[in-house]
């Protein structure tokens, strides 16, 4: 496996022939008493309300490895280098049959923090310049460890979707001198066609230009570029937690798959030796929460080359969002019939 870079597009690929799988058999290896099948935590963090924890693992299967330097070399014109970085397993739970949907919001606010202690520490060492949070959640949106958990990569490089968006935001800043999520913030709380739910210093919506169907962004009504120094900073995350628990309680009405990212600024520390890197970035980018249902009935929308068709307009997706009811209950009784 190594990483190779598109001279075109820019973007970093892995390429490399199948390796290991995620663990399968009738014996769940992260539910409780089966940690033998996995081998001991990295971090575990305790639930501040009731036993148990939750705990992180290396991926059984990862797709990048901790050990080593990343070696950037040369190919004739092309560049490739290794899969340096990390691959982790959050466990958000010890109920083999929970979601964040149903989850009491203070063990939800402890999976929250759990996130960003661990990109806080990923992103002490210098090798590594982004750390993702996100999660898979249904077979065909890729869900392979059948627990729920989240996932966690440390790569070598940006994504390419985060450059998009860290080189929109420097260049919307270098024009008028404000954050372009904080304006799209004021613009959608004041215009409400396409606001799910709102708190006190939350905003859900469904963006102007929706990718797909019931896609849903969790933006906070207040300027920060980093996902984990907000929230270690913050050290109360109920109220996320509450908007996040919500939000997936009516988007799982509506479909049962979906991928989750946390969208935060990158490692500056790890291209200090550019000058003016990322400069402006505590101004200019602004965290939040990206959600992406993938609904069978609603395969309409599609990407094809970058130029994205969504067959629901986001004032339709929102009003219809707005209008499910979003307590625990309701997820409970769904839970019934939903499938990982």
């Amino acid at each position: 496996m190594e990483l190779r870079k598109d001279p075109i597009t820019k973007s970093w690929v892995l390429i490399g022939d199948l390796e290991a799988s995620a663990p399968g058999g009738p014996t769940c290896p992260y539910c409780p008493g089966n940690d033998v099948l996995v081998g001991p935590p990295i971090y575990q963090l305790p639930f501040k309300n009731r036993s148990g924890a939750i705990r992180v693992f290396p991926h059984p299967g990862p797709l990048y490895r901790i050990e080593g330097k990343a070696e950037r070399r040369a190919e004739g014109i092309y560049d490739k280098m290794r899969t340096v970085g990390a691959h982790e397993v959050i466990v958000e739970s010890p109920d083999h049959d929970s979601r964040i949907s149903i989850a009491d919001e203070h063990d939800i606010a402890d999976l929250l923090s759990c996130w960003a202690v661990r990109i806080d520490d990923l992103k002490k060492d210098g090798r590594f310049k982004y750390v993702s949070v996100f999660k898979n959640q249904g077979m065909v949106a890729g869900q392979e460890i059948k627990h729920p958990h989240t996932e966690l990569t440390a790569t070598p490089f940006i994504p390419r979707r985060i450059l998009y968006e860290l080189r929109a935001s420097q260049e919307y800043y270098e024009r008028k001198e404000r954050c372009v999520l904080c304006d799209i913030e004021r613009q959608e709380e004041q215009q409400g066609t396409r606001v799910v739910d709102i708190s006190g210093s939350y905003l859900a919506l469904c963006p102007f230009a929706s990718r797909v169907p019931y896609e849903l962004w969790i933006v906070p009504r207040y300027h920060h570029a980093s996902f984990e120094a907000d929230l270690l900073h913050r050290g109360d995350s109920t109220e996320l937690a509450g908007m996040l628990r919500r939000c997936l309680a009516r988007l799982e009405q509506v479909t049962e798959a979906y991928h989750l990212v946390v969208h935060t600024s990158p490692n500056t520390h790890a291209r200090g030796e550019v000058p003016g890197y990322w400069s402006t970035i505590h101004d200019d980018y602004h965290w939040h929460i990206e959600i992406m249902p993938i609904a069978r009935n609603l395969m309409k929308s599609y990407s094809i080359k970058e130029s994205y068709y969504c067959s629901t307009t986001p004032e339709t997706a929102a009003a219809h969002l707005k209008d499910l009811p979003a307590g625990r209950e309701v997820a409970q009784q769904q839970s019934l019939g939903f499938k990982y």
